[in-house]
Parts: structure tokens; sequence; C-alpha cells
């Protein structure tokens, strides 16, 4: 079995999140290589740019799929004054982000589970715990 490395990328970026990936000692010298002759300024460089590339071969599907599935594509934040006015109008929301939802930390476990009838994330939720685990049987 090949030694395996875990390697971590992430950014100070708004918005940005850390993952952990395994590389296999070969591909990973590989990466090196490239880094040590200038091609990356580093080990992220090379793997943000490989991400960037597969996902625009792939840019027309996900179009498709983000109108298909009614998805707010990007960064969607979500205040208490937001969730006032939805709950004051007698609605609630179904939310679908393809990117960053964010529940502003005045949100109340309460008020979330009075407008949020439901939550769909395709990357990241920030919102505090206490809404998070409010909110863990409508979140799909």
């Amino acid at each position: 079995m090949p030694a395996r490395h875990a390697l971590q990328a992430a950014s100070t970026k708004t918005g940005d999140e850390k993952i952990t990936i395994n590389l296999g000692c070969v591909d990973l010298g590989q990466i090196d290589l490239l880094v040590q002759e200038g091609f990356y300024a580093n080990r992220t460089d090379l793997i943000r740019t490989a991400i960037r590339n597969q996902l625009a071969g792939h840019a027309d599907v996900v179009r498709q799929v983000v109108s298909r599935k009614t998805l707010v594509l990007g960064i969607q934040h979500y205040t208490a004054a937001d969730l006032e006015a939805v709950k004051a109008a007698g609605q609630t929301l179904q939310i679908k982000v393809l990117g960053l939802a964010s529940i502003a930390p005045d949100v109340t476990p309460a008020l979330a589970l009075a407008t949020i009838e439901s939550l769909t994330v395709l990357g990241a939720l920030h919102a505090s715990p206490a809404v998070k685990a409010a909110l863990a049987e409508r979140i799909r």
C-alpha cells in the first residue's frame, strides 16, 4: 500500500473553506516539482487551478442543475431583520444555495424555526451552533 500524505488547502478569503485530501507520494512529489520549477506559487495554487479547470469543464452541467433545482448561486445572507420581515408577512423560506448560506449571529433559534421551512446548501452553511441545531431536521 503506497504511503499517503494529507494535503490541506485553505484561504483567508471570506467564504473559503478548508478541505483535506490524501495524495500518494508520487502525486505529491510531482506537485512539489511543479511548484519548485515555478509553474505554481505553492501546492494550494496548483490544487485550486486543477479544481477550477475541472469545474470549468462542467460549467454547462452546473448551470443546468442550478436552474432546474432553483438554487441561488453565490452567497446568500440572512439577518434577523430579513427573517422578521418574512415572519411579519406570514411567509416561510425554502432556502436553496449553491455556495455560501449565512445566517447572522443575531438570528435566534426560535426566529429561524419560525421562518425557515427548509435549507439546502451545496457548499457551506455559516450559522450559530444553536441555529444549526434548531434547523437540523430541516437541513437537506
